[in-house]
């Protein structure tokens, strides 16, 4: 599966905004975004210079496309799926984007960044309702369990290391989770408000699609 494997870390000085990409390391004194910022180049170190309305909705585009890690092709899909239902196309966007599995494990606390958890979904390690399930993509409903293969309990990742983190976590509200038992579900579908995410940013996202 195609996805982008360059400096995660030059997007978020590109964009002028922390998204969280590394896992413990964004939060660290260690991040480039506390180190450098300022956008990569030669020009860097100058202000960031004020957007036009079309770069304004390029920017909330590529701020929320790179949050959750997708390409171009799979986000545009998303978006202009939302533009043509022709009602709470916000709402429905963010649910789209909050709902895909590897989203879901990154929410529940089995991963520290959606990268590190679309690779244990793509590793065959989560299942849904209790068949593996190894499709990032997947969009996961109301009354949904997702927790993790047998097989895989046994590893250092989830024995010992996930252990670690995990009892600091704290999970959307629409998502309920027993930290001893790691089984999640899917209590309600989430709003707007549950996901972190500005509505002016999602709004302009629509704009900048429907031109």
């Amino acid at each position: 599966m195609a996805r982008y494997t360059g400096p995660r870390e030059k997007i978020e000085r590109r964009i002028g905004v922390k998204l969280f990409l590394k896992g413990e390391r964004s939060l660290s004194p260690k991040s480039a975004m506390v180190k450098k910022p300022y956008p990569p180049g030669m020009h860097g170190k100058s202000k960031f210079r004020k957007l036009s309305e079309y770069g304004s909705q390029l920017n909330s585009k590529q701020k929320i496309k790179h949050t959750y890690r997708l390409l171009e092709k799979q986000f545009k899909t998303y978006v202009k799926e939302a533009i043509q239902s022709k009602k709470e196309t916000s709402n429905l966007l963010v649910r789209r984007l909050e709902q895909r599995l590897d989203n879901v494990v990154y929410k529940i606390g089995l991963a520290q960044s959606r990268d590190q958890a679309r690779q244990l979904v793509s590793h065959g390690h989560i299942t849904v309702n209790g068949s593996k399930n190894n499709i990032p993509s997947y969009k996961v409903e109301k009354g949904d369990k997702i927790s993790i293969r047998e097989g895989s309990k046994k590893t250092k990742y989830f024995s010992s290391l996930v252990q670690d983190w995990l009892p600091k976590h704290e999970s959307p509200i629409w998502i309920n989770v027993d930290k001893s038992n790691l089984i999640a579900t899917i209590e309600k579908l989430p709003e707007i408000s549950d996901s972190g995410l500005e509505l002016s940013d999602i709004q302009s996202i629509i704009e900048f699609y429907s031109r």
